[in-house]
């Protein structure tokens, strides 16, 4: 009897020597840590960068020659909200965009506000108190590895997070490694490779906290998905009979000697 309690106490044992603060995220942070403060963030435009530009003034017909024309309408030419599609802009290698009347424009490097105020100043020359909106279009962030949904999202905004992309995955699985996140990045052919420890609040501060236009956030396996990879796919099915069988052996066993005391 001492035998199967002493299997029963190992089994309990080997299935909680997890902690919460294995899995929990910012566990390093408390209610002091509130005045940790972000940079202001604005992603600059790179090779291969999709656009749309709209160049809009008070004289419509003065605008028309800079914005090149929609495409015709089909149920596969309409955006999200129903309108028919703008042409882009799409970076060259070089890092420039070829604009109507203006030619080859460099834009790469740029952030929104002076890609703007570039084109601005370039319009005024032709147009009274020009208008002009940029916004990417094919900005997405791939999520990769131990999380519940991996896969590319196309963000709604050109200013995405590194919880706000993991959160489009689903978040992490309990076998994810959250102190050793790797973000891949490529500006304009060099990758850089940085890792982030989902647990401290070194997370905010981290140059990669907000993430850039084609990102690849990586989520690798812990100890726990390793070694049951190495082991085999069934070896927690087989741990978890084990256990049940245990319990279930040692309640017999004392059904018997209470009966055998009686």
């Amino acid at each position: 009897m001492k035998k199967i309690a002493t299997l029963v106490i190992l089994t309990s044992f080997l299935f909680s020597c997890a902690t919460k603060e294995d899995v929990v995220y910012f566990n390093g942070m408390n209610s002091s840590d509130n005045s940790i403060g972000l940079d202001s963030y604005s992603p600059t435009y790179h090779v291969d960068d999709e656009l749309v530009i709209v160049v809009n003034a008070l004289d419509a017909e003065a605008a028309r020659p800079f914005n090149k024309s929609s495409v015709s309408v089909s149920l596969d030419n309409l955006d999200a909200r129903g309108r028919e599609r703008i042409q882009t802009y799409r970076v060259n290698p070089d890092g420039d965009i070829n604009f109507p009347v203006l030619g080859l424009i460099q834009i790469a490097g740029m952030n929104r506000a002076q890609a703007t105020k570039m084109l601005q100043d370039k319009l005024t020359d032709y147009i009274k108190d020009p208008i002009v909106d940029i916004e990417t279009v094919n900005y997405r962030i791939t999520v990769l590895g131990e999380v519940a949904r991996p896969g590319t999202f196309t963000a709604t905004n050109e200013r995405i997070t590194l919880i706000e992309a993991l959160s489009l995955a689903g978040d992490l699985t309990i076998y994810g490694e959250r102190e050793n996140v790797l973000v891949i990045q490529d500006y304009d052919g060099k990758k850089t490779y940085t890792r982030v420890n989902l647990k401290s609040d070194d997370l905010f501060n981290s140059p990669v906290y907000y993430l850039s236009q084609n990102d690849v956030v990586y989520v690798e396996p812990n100890k726990t998905r390793a070694k049951g990879s190495a082991i085999g796919a069934q070896t927690g099915v087989i741990l978890s009979s084990l256990g049940l069988l245990i319990s279930m052996t040692a309640l017999v066993v004392t059904i018997i000697n209470s009966s055998n005391s009686n």
